[in-house]
Order: C-alpha cells, then sequence, then structure tokens
C-alpha cells in the first residue's frame, strides 16, 4: 500500500483520503504546469473562490492600514530619507540621509525608492510614507495564496481544498505579529519581504510550468532583494536552487545550466547598483553611511554582512552578548517569541508529515518542491537568526513569516484531506497540539489578554488533536467540520491577538516591537531574557519619556526607559534611537535664511537630523551617520565647509558612540564647541556656524 498524495475524486470534498490513494494516480506534470486561471476555469466555484480570497485580502488591507497615519514618521532615519529623496534625484539614487547629500543611510536604497515616488506624488506625510508598505503586506499575502494554491491543486485534484490551502497561507502570513508590525512600519524588511516571497512564488512556477523565464524573473527579484538589506536575501537561496535542481523537468545538466543563468540574473539585477557606486567618483556621491571607508563593498561585507554573524561590525554600538545570546532556541526567548513563534514547531511537524506522505511521489512533484522551499526559508534564516553574534533585533524574524505561513497552509490543507491514514492524522494532530501548547507559553508573558484566552487555547488545541486523530472514522460532516473549526480556532488565536495588540498601538523608533507589554522570562527554561533588557541598554517594555533626551544622557544613566529616544505604546523592547522633536522655536531658527545654506543645520548621529530635517523639510547633515561613529565628515572636511559658509548652524548633542569606529563626530562637535558662541534656543543648545 502506497501513502501518498492523490487527486482521488470520488469522495467527497472534506472527506477524508482513503489509504488506498496511490501516487501512480497523481497528476502528470503537465497538467501540474497549468497557470493560475486554467484550474479556475474548470472550477464552477470560482466566483466564491475569487470573493473568498477578495475578503481575505480586504482584511489584511484593513489591519495594516487602520490608524496607520498614528505612527508618526515610524523609523524617522528612513522617512528623513524618503524626504530628501522626494527633494533631489541624487539623494534618490543612492538613499541619502539629506537633500544636499551628506551621507546615505546605512543600507542599499530599493525600499527608499519606492517611499521617495511616494511621497513626490503625495507630499510629505506619515500616510505617503506608510501605506506603500502596508499595500506590500497584502500583495505578499496575494502572492503566498497563489503559490500554496498551485502546489494543492494537482496534489489534492480539488479546486476548493487548493483554494482552503492558498486562503490559510494568506491568512497565516497576514496574522503573524511581526508580519502586521513591519508592514505597518517603513524599515527595509517590508519590501525584502514580499521581494523573497515573489522569487520563491517564480522558482515554483518555473518548476512546475518548466519555464526559464519564471527562473529568470526569481533572479532579478533575489538582485533587488539584494538591494534592499544586501545578504539577508541570500539565505533563501540555498533552498530554491535545491528546489529546482530536485524537482524541475529536464536533465540534470539542463537545470544546472539554468540556475547559472539565474544566478547571473541575480547577479546583474544587483551589482548595477553597486558598480555605480563603486565607479562614481567619491566627490560626486555622498558617503556611503556604514561605512568606514566609504565603500558600499566594504558595507556589504562587513557591517551588513559577515560582521552581522561574527559580531565584529566595525562602528556598531554592540555586538555579541549586546545583542541577546545566541542559541538554539532563540526564537523563542522572550524577545522574539511573540513575533514569530506561535506556529514554528507546528509548521516543522506538518512539512515532515508532507515529505513522509509524498516519499513515493515524482521527481517532479510540486508539493516536494514547495517544502523544500518554504522549509529550507524556515529552517536556514530560522538557523541564522538563532546563532548570529552580531546585530539582530526581534523584526527581522519578519522574513521567517513566509516560509512559515507557506508550510501551514500547505501542510494543514493536505494532511487533513489525508487524515484517514494514521501518519497524517498523527502529524496534523501533533501540530495543532503544538500551536497550543506554543501559545500557551507564549500568551504566559503578558497580562493584556487575562488568564481565559491562554487556557482556551491550550484546551482548545488537545481537544481538536484529539478529535483529528479520530476525525477519519467521523462519518458526520458536522464532527468534521467542527473539529477543523476548532483546530484552526486553537491555533491562529495567539498570533491574532497579538496582531491586533500591534495594530492598535503606535510604533516609532529603530527598534519597534509586536504585540502587548510582556513579562516573558524565557521558553520553557530555554533562552533566557537576553536582548537589552539585562545589557544596559534600558529596560524592555518601558516607556519614560525618553524621546527627546539627548542620548548621551541616556548612555550615562544607564538604564533610563525603553531604549535611546523612540516609543512605542505597547510592549516588548521600546524603540531605539527615536528622533528628537525640535521646538517650534528650533524650527523658526532653522528655517530663518536657510536658502543661503546647502545645510541648515549639522548635528551628530542620523536619528538627530531626522527629526529636525522632517521638521523643517531642510538638509540637515548627519554628522556620522546612524550610530555618530561614521568619519564623515572628517574634522578638516567640516572646517573647510564650515569656511565656505555651507553650514548654518551645528546643534549640540548627539547619538550614542559605539566601542569602535570614528571618532570624526566627537572632535567636530569638540572644535565647535571651542571655537563659536552656545546659545540655547527652545531648551536646545546650538552654535551659530555663519551668518
Amino acid at each position: 500500500m502506497t501513502t501518498s498524495y492523490s487527486t482521488e475524486t470520488d469522495s467527497t470534498p472534506g472527506q477524508p483520503v482513503p489509504p488506498s490513494s496511490s501516487v501512480g494516480r497523481q497528476v502528470a506534470a503537465a497538467p501540474q504546469a497549468g497557470g493560475d486561471r486554467e484550474p479556475q476555469a474548470r472550477d464552477p466555484h470560482a466566483l466564491r473562490h475569487r470573493v473568498e480570497l477578495g475578503i481575505v485580502l480586504l482584511a489584511t488591507a484593513v489591519l495594516y492600514l487602520w490608524n496607520l497615519g498614528a505612527s508618526g514618521w515610524a523609523n524617522p532615519f528612513y522617512s528623513a530619507a524618503a524626504q530628501a529623496g522626494s527633494q533631489n534625484w541624487t539623494a534618490w539614487f543612492f538613499g541619502s540621509s539629506d537633500a544636499a547629500n551628506s551621507i546615505t543611510v546605512d543600507k542599499p536604497p530599493a525600499s527608499l525608492w519606492i517611499m521617495d515616488l511616494s511621497v513626490r506624488v503625495f507630499g510629505l506625510s506619515s500616510w505617503s510614507i506608510l501605506v506603500p508598505e502596508a499595500l506590500m503586506g497584502v500583495a505578499t499575502a496575494w502572492l503566498l495564496y497563489l503559490a500554496v494554491r498551485r502546489a494543492a491543486a494537482p496534489a489534492t485534484g480539488d479546486p476548493r481544498i487548493a483554494h482552503r490551502a492558498g486562503l490559510l497561507a494568506a491568512v497565516v502570513m497576514a496574522i503573524t505579529p511581526v508580519a502586521t508590525l513591519m508592514f505597518r512600519f517603513n524599515n527595509p524588511d517590508a519590501l525584502l519581504v514580499l521581494l523573497m516571497t515573489a522569487a520563491g512564488y517564480a522558482t515554483l512556477r518555473s518548476i512546475q510550468d518548466n519555464k526559464l523565464r519564471w527562473l529568470l524573473l526569481a533572479g532579478v527579484l533575489l538582485g533587488f532583494g539584494f538591494l534592499t538589506k544586501q545578504l539577508q536575501v541570500l539565505l533563501v537561496v540555498p533552498g530554491f536552487a535545491v528546489a529546482y535542481v530536485v524537482a524541475a523537468p529536464g536533465g540534470v545538466g539542463r537545470r544546472l545550466l539554468r540556475l547559472l543563468g539565474a544566478g547571473a540574473a541575480m547577479v546583474v539585477a544587483a551589482g548595477w547598483w553597486l558598480a555605480v557606486v563603486e565607479l562614481v567618483p567619491a566627490n560626486m556621491r555622498p558617503f556611503i553611511g556604514g561605512s568606514q571607508n566609504n565603500s558600499i563593498l566594504e558595507l556589504t561585507l562587513g557591517y551588513n554582512g559577515l560582521g552581522r554573524l561574527s559580531g565584529q561590525e566595525t562602528g556598531s554600538v554592540g555586538g555579541g552578548n549586546g545583542w541577546g545570546v545566541p542559541g538554539l532556541f532563540r526564537m523563542f526567548n522572550s524577545e522574539f517569541g511573540g513575533q514569530i513563534a506561535w506556529l514554528l514547531p507546528s509548521v516543522l511537524v506538518l512539512g515532515a508529515g508532507l515529505l513522509w506522505l509524498g516519499r513515493r511521489a515524482p521527481r517532479t512533484d510540486s508539493v516536494r518542491a514547495s517544502v523544500i522551499v518554504w522549509g529550507s526559508w524556515v529552517l536556514v534564516t530560522g538557523l541564522v537568526f538563532s546563532f548570529m553574534a552580531g546585530i539582530i533585533h526581534p523584526y527581522y524574524a519578519v522574513a521567517l513569516a513566509p516560509g512559515i505561513a507557506g508550510l501551514a497552509g500547505l501542510g494543514g490543507a493536505l494532511l487533513w484531506q489525508h487524515r484517514a491514514q494514521l501518519v497524517a492524522a498523527v502529524m496534523l494532530a501533533v501540530a495543532v497540539a503544538a500551536a497550543g501548547f506554543t501559545a500557551f507559553e507564549l500568551l504566559g508573558s503578558t497580562t493584556a489578554y487575562g488568564p481565559l484566552l491562554r487556557w482556551a487555547v491550550l484546551f482548545g488545541a488537545l481537544a481538536a488533536a484529539a478529535g483529528l486523530l479520530l476525525s477519519g472514522r467521523f462519518t458526520s460532516r458536522i464532527l468534521q467540520r467542527t473539529t477543523a473549526a476548532l483546530a484552526l480556532a486553537a491555533s491562529l488565536a495567539g498570533p491574532l491577538a497579538y496582531s491586533i495588540s500591534t495594530a492598535s498601538v503606535t510604533h516609532s523608533g529603530a527598534i519597534p516591537s509586536a504585540g502587548p507589554a510582556t513579562t516573558f522570562g524565557g521558553f520553557g527554561g530555554f533562552g533566557g531574557r537576553g536582548g537589552f533588557g539585562q545589557n544596559g541598554f534600558g529596560q524592555a517594555g518601558q516607556n519614560n519619556g525618553t524621546q527627546n533626551t539627548p542620548p548621551q544622557a541616556l548612555q550615562q544613566s544607564g538604564t533610563q526607559g525603553g531604549g535611546f529616544g523612540g516609543n512605542r505604546q505597547g510592549g516588548g523592547m521600546g524603540g531605539l534611537l527615536g528622533a528628537t522633536t525640535p521646538s517650534s522655536e528650533m524650527v523658526a531658527t532653522l528655517k530663518s535664511g536657510a536658502s543661503k545654506y546647502t545645510w541648515a543645520a549639522a548635528v551628530v548621529g542620523s536619528n538627530n537630523a531626522a527629526g529636525y530635517q522632517l521638521a523643517t523639510e531642510l538638509p540637515v547633515m548627519a554628522v556620522g551617520g546612524f550610530n555618530g561613529t561614521d568619519p564623515s565628515p572628517t574634522l578638516e572636511q567640516f572646517q573647510q565647509l564650515v569656511a565656505q559658509g555651507k553650514i548654518h548652524y551645528f546643534i549640540a548633542g548627539g547619538t550614542m558612540q559605539g566601542s569602535s569606529g570614528s571618532e570624526a563626530p566627537a572632535q567636530i562637535a569638540q572644535w565647535v564647541a571651542a571655537n563659536f558662541q552656545a546659545q540655547s534656543i527652545g531648551g536646545t543648545t546650538v552654535y551659530a556656524l555663519a551668518g
């Protein structure tokens, strides 16, 4: 007897496929290659399916767009760069922090290009910056639906089951708390996740349709993912390559040759911008923020590359235990657990179940290819995040969400269809029970929902797991549907509650966090607190009104507030390095006579500069870049700019200094204090450098 996916259509939809299903009855490769429209053309329920998909996507849009403007500038570091790029095309191309092109942000500019254009069209506002991010989230959910539905259709033989698999994947993606957070925020991660998901869809489409153009498109999308957040996009590449080599039609040589073509497409899509930056003379472009030698290659391989793994990041503000304790269970600890861990154990079980059921399927089986794509995505990214010693923030976990959602949708639907088989029923029951236990632990980290939800989820999951073990013997469709509904409710209630909490509060600063306030000390004894709360960077989950406190004062005081400035009216880690909100008197002073100067002001640190720049919509030089540790400008260069009358004011105060990097920003601040008269404007110390 063979246990495998089947296209049995003689059973009633929703009924389990009998154990006698044979792999020999699976749809051949040619029908699998049908386009997205083809299955629906034969499906009498196509209209209903479109309506249901529309409802899911509309609900996702509401979740991501509701009260979006309340977060203000969200991450002012990127908002200021969007403002700069909307005023100056050079700033747009290079991703400059200011329209006068002093220094770039510490990432490539792809995510800024979209925000910049939105601001150009609709004007500078929170909505023009954040709405594109929310729409990226809706598009990501839609692509997951398409990818999972296409894989499930030939395996199930029922368009309705394939449709439900796609819907489940889209829902899981939409309500993953960290996804709700980041698609309501303006960090590069929203675009990165969209591009990686699109590349995953294109890879699977290439396998299913045997079309080279889809594989080349995947390479181009990954290349632009590199221009969004550099080396992080490469974490999904090994799994995509393995899936293609294992499952694509044709001989091994042909498959490898096509992969080389996709690799070349990726290199070209990413490399053209890097080549331009390297070839343009340094005096004709802004300084490359995050580097010490004004080099995009240094930024790629160092601060944003291998340094993230080793913790050796010149110019960083931390490293090692300053970013939490690396370890196998990091994704379950107090900082990451509520962001992403809800279904993480469950989808690993579901993926294993799919591989077991399809062990005798043809090499080109679309389900196996999908499991390789989504499963390797979760495993490789999760392990790298767990053990990297450099800078890592909880919101990085959003990169895991598409892989988790893809496995959840595909595994949930196919194992449910095969629940008459003991292995499928056990795997599905274990996955639901694991989701219940995980939610029970994570919900125990907060008092926001009281004990009722926590216990209801646990008992509901256990009851559903018991029902799943028996569901193959149920003859009543009511009992079957009740079991399925209970399993879904118990598995998704926790992340849904966290996502609603995330959307109901404001988020700003450089390190946002999803969900309500937490007191979680670890997952089942694993992981420990980690992160910032016990490492001198401030107590997590607190907000003591430090948004306008100079960062150096916070550095001296040790553990004030929820980080260095910023604001998060929720829980988890507060914002880090939030922008200053200048007084009206300060804004008026900076605007007065600003047309005479290249920069209205200069201040140490990009986040400090961002606050003044967004308030005035004038170029403000970020001395030292994001951390105040970049050699931009040097003391000599700054003195020349002052002598040329290009900088009007120098604003005292600056961001915290790392243990490495340039001392030029500190030297500039000392030189200004020693040679110019200080004055107080709206409670801020300012030095007039010209006029």
